[in-house]
């Protein structure tokens, strides 16, 4: 992971809803939480909404391992979670999870799919591929996490269906979901014909059997 993402944050000593509603209105600040590791205390933090929003308009910024600077301080971590507002979609809430370089970690990272205008089941059969998941819960060392995890749809075929078990995954890099057995071994995408195209071809075929017959 050559890229560096630096979150630049400050130390916050007023705790609580009212507070954290203050900061958001007067001082324009996203108020964070830093925590996880052992022996360490989570750290209150703010964030500067305009450049945290900047920051996640790249989708790598939710699957890289992040350098959280305040207090003259440096700490690895993660982005666990984020709240926003229901209504605005303005972030309310940051969480950042320390992480250390021989801990395993488990992060949701984006699927990205390839080749699917070229894909066999779309071009040849007619298909529409309908995906069932846009990103996928991984394990791996915080060294190994991998940006996302591209799924080429090139040689897939009509009425196929992509589970978790047939993505191909970077080394050192698990599927969570897999750890459980077999029966979460989810669909991730899949090709079929749309209903009322296949309908019109089987209507098609039988229309062509009864002039057969006719004749």
């Amino acid at each position: 992971m050559s890229v560096s993402y630096i979150v630049k944050a400050e130390l916050r000593e007023d705790q609580g809803k009212g507070a954290s509603r203050r900061l958001r209105r007067l001082e324009n600040k996203v108020p964070a939480i830093l925590y996880g590791g052992k022996a360490k205390k989570p750290v209150s933090l703010s964030l500067k909404d305009n450049e945290i929003k900047k920051s996640l308009e790249n989708e790598a910024f939710y699957s890289h391992i992040l350098t959280i600077e305040f207090d003259g301080k440096e700490e690895s971590a993660i982005l666990k979670d984020l709240q926003r507002h229901p209504a605005t979609g303005d972030v309310m809430h940051a969480d950042f999870l320390r992480v250390s370089k021989n801990q395993v970690i488990h992060v949701n990272v984006p699927l990205h799919f390839t080749n699917e205008e070229a894909c066999v089941g779309v071009k040849m059969g007619g298909g529409k591929i309908s995906h069932q998941m846009v990103e996928v819960e991984v394990i791996c060392l915080p060294g190994d996490l991998p940006e996302f995890i591209e799924v080429d749809m090139i040689d897939v075929e009509i009425d196929a269906i992509i589970h978790l078990s047939d993505l191909v995954l970077p080394k050192g890099v698990k599927v969570a979901a897999l750890k459980h057995g077999d029966d979460h071994d989810l669909p991730v995408c899949s090709i079929h014909k749309p209903k009322g195209k296949a309908d019109d071809e089987e209507d098609e075929a039988e229309s062509t059997e009864d002039d057969a017959a006719a004749e």
